[in-house]
């Protein structure tokens, strides 16, 4: 049998052992278990990658514990507003959907773009709109709704607000967001038949204004895939669309003839030179992974047909 692999990641950030009892970290790495054995075994009897990346990140978005779908803070007006993208490495096929509020599985969305649309990206009511046309599950803002999240939200509101009011170019807002956000989920891999493909979901920041929108919707800043690897990002998602680090990994792959791991190397120079907080999971055709991250943790974890037993992960160690 030809060689598989599966990597996840629920978020990059301020995630330290002292900030979980051992109930609320068995939760997040049992969670990402469970996912990664479903797509294990998706991949060893032959679905696709492109199938396999949609599944995991749609069961990552179905729970709260993560910023996606059901789990997506709330913005600066209260509500969710949710990006999600998908690519296939090997027909360079991509779908993102960016500013969306009551699509359930945002992912399922932007494959539906795919599938189903002569379009790359969708965005706001327009996205929706094709969403609930194409069957997609729809839901009300209750669904959507978690106290955790909502409390969090309380809690800076206010103080980003004045923040925002005053803020020079110093990226103090971005690191009071940092300590109080959790990020994208993503999901990359490679099936039997050797072909590629990611994907990524995400609430975006607590308390975001204007319609921003991260890197995570955003083809070859969040995510790429083609014929050397596929990478799905988190982090801090201007820094990640200025330096379009998911494209750039897979340039010095194709153009320079590096390997995944030396790849990995050169983003910490390139992110930290701006600042920049955050990692992403990556995986080649000779099913090599790589999860480098800058931030005092990474939720993340794989599985592969050289190993089948699930590994998960929260910090940094």
């Amino acid at each position: 049998m030809n060689k598989y692999a599966l990597v996840i990641h629920g978020g990059a950030g301020i995630i330290l052992k002292e900030n979980f009892t051992k109930e609320e970290e068995d939760k997040h790495l049992n969670k990402l278990k469970e996912v990664l054995e479903a797509g294990s075994k998706s991949l060893a009897t032959g679905k696709s990658a492109m199938d396999v990346v949609e599944q995991a990140v749609v069961m990552l978005e179905n729970t709260p514990l993560f910023n996606a779908g059901k789990g997506a803070v709330f913005t600066y007006e209260g509500k969710n507003e949710m990006d999600a993208a998908i690519m296939d490495g090997t027909s360079s096929e991509a779908g993102t959907i960016a500013g969306v509020s009551n699509i359930k599985n945002p992912v399922s969305a932007a494959r539906a773009v795919i599938d189903k649309s002569d379009h790359v990206m969708l965005v706001g009511r327009g996205a929706e709109e094709f969403a609930k046309e194409k069957g997609l599950a729809i839901e009300k803002p209750e669904y959507f709704f978690d106290q955790q999240r909502w409390d969090q939200y309380q809690s800076i509101k206010e103080s980003c607000k004045q923040q925002l009011d005053h803020a020079g170019k110093d990226g103090s807002v971005l690191n009071i967001l940092e300590n109080n956000k959790f990020g994208t989920v993503g999901a990359v891999a490679l099936d039997i038949q050797a072909n590629m493909a990611t994907a990524s979901s995400t609430g975006g920041i607590t308390n975001k204004r204007y319609g921003r929108v991260g890197d995570s919707p955003i083809v070859g800043a969040g995510i790429f895939a083609n014929e050397q690897c596929a990478i799905s990002c988190t982090g801090h998602g201007e820094y990640f669309i200025k330096q379009v680090v998911a494209y750039d990994v897979a340039a010095q792959m194709k153009y320079q003839g590096i390997s995944l791991k030396e790849a990995a190397s050169s983003f910490f120079n390139k992110i930290e030179k701006l600042k920049g907080l955050g990692g992403y999971i990556s995986v080649d055709k000779n099913a090599n992974i790589e999860m480098p991250f800058n931030t005092p943790g990474m939720y993340r974890g794989f599985v592969s047909s050289e190993d089948s037993q699930t590994k998960a992960f929260m910090y940094g160690d």
